[in-house]
């Protein structure tokens, strides 16, 4: 009963088999997710590290990595993946989709590494070599993927990175898109790539991202994480603004608040590996906003879970989390 009047459902979660074991938190409570929260991603990261593929393979057996973005972002970011990968994939024929999947994947990782998040004014001509030759090499591995594999949606999704990065033009990445789409028309990490690129500073217009990221939470289903496109929508716009109290609108507010409700807050909710980057993503919307009505509701199910991202667009990431945690 006390949970309903306070806006929250008395009872949590039932336990995750899978989870990890929380670690010991830092002084502010909180404590960075390592591996999505799940013991079986964490299995999957060490194979990888190890560059033992076939052990790769054995831990992918409970992901469909043509469909699961997160996972994949996984191997995507572990340095060394890239010595060992390409050899995997000339090897391995029965399963080369995925290994060209994964390397390329990684080479669009590797390739922003070279360039950095510097502004493009201040990336040397070598950064700017490396960057587009490793993304070539991604590109040429995931449109094999595709065409290997033509259910998946997880290669679309990354040649839009690549595209965008390349500077491959509306025409091209408009069609990556829709093919990504056609494979789940819900598919959040698709339409948050999109949000990104509609942005001034990629391609877009003033407006064009919000208005994106409106129309494709308009046909969400309740309990549907797609609500997470409007945070991130708002999070670009901060970043695009100079005034930094932008979002501390009551209009702003209440979209964050309904967004919210209407998906991460909702009980039709599903939790996966990895739901913790859901929550962060309105952590950070909200409190950019000073929206505060449902933010200590999401910090509450976050019990301290920091992830990276959509944090990183701050100078001090987890600085900034904590005071916002702190502030809730």
């Amino acid at each position: 009963m006390l949970g309903k009047l306070f806006g929250r459902s008395a009872e949590r979660p039932a336990a995750d088999p899978h989870a990890l074991p929380v670690p010991r938190r830092q002084k502010n409570g909180m404590y960075t997710l390592r591996a999505l929260g799940d013991t079986r991603v964490l299995a999957l990261v060490e194979a990888a590290d190890s560059g033992e593929w076939e052990a790769v393979k054995a831990a992918l057996g409970p992901f469909d990595l043509g469909r699961d973005h997160q996972v994949l972002g996984q191997l995507a970011d572990l340095d060394g993946v890239q010595d060992w990968i390409g050899r995997a994939a000339e090897e391995d024929k029965e399963h080369r989709a995925t290994a060209l999947l994964i390397s390329g994947a990684r080479h669009i990782s590797w390739g922003w590494e070279a360039r950095t998040a510097d502004r493009a004014v201040n990336v040397t001509q070598e950064q700017w070599r490396i960057f587009h030759q490793r993304l070539h090499i991604a590109e040429e591995q995931l449109l094999e993927a595709a065409e290997l594999r033509p259910e998946w949606i997880t290669p679309w999704r990354r040649l839009l990175t690549s595209g965008r990065g390349m500077s491959l033009g509306p025409a091209v990445n408009e069609t990556r898109r829709d093919a990504a789409l056609r494979r789940d028309p819900l598919d959040l990490e698709t339409r948050i790539e999109w949000v990104s690129y509609l942005q001034p500073r990629w391609s877009g217009e003033p407006g064009q991202a919000l208005a994106f990221a409106r129309e494709a939470f308009a046909g969400a289903p309740e309990g549907h994480r797609l609500g997470c496109v409007i945070a991130m929508a708002h999070i670009e716009n901060w970043v695009e603004s100079d005034n930094k109290n932008c979002l501390e609108t009551p209009e702003i507010q209440d979209e964050l608040l309904e967004a919210a409700e209407h998906s991460i807050l909702h009980p039709a909710y599903e939790r996966f590996p990895g739901w913790q980057e859901d929550f962060n993503t309105f952590a950070m919307a909200m409190s950019l906003a000073s929206s505060h009505s449902a933010l200590p509701r999401v910090f509450e199910q976050l019990q301290g879970a920091f992830t990276p991202w959509p944090w990183k667009y701050m100078a001090q990431p987890e600085e900034m989390y904590a005071r916002a945690r702190r502030n809730a």
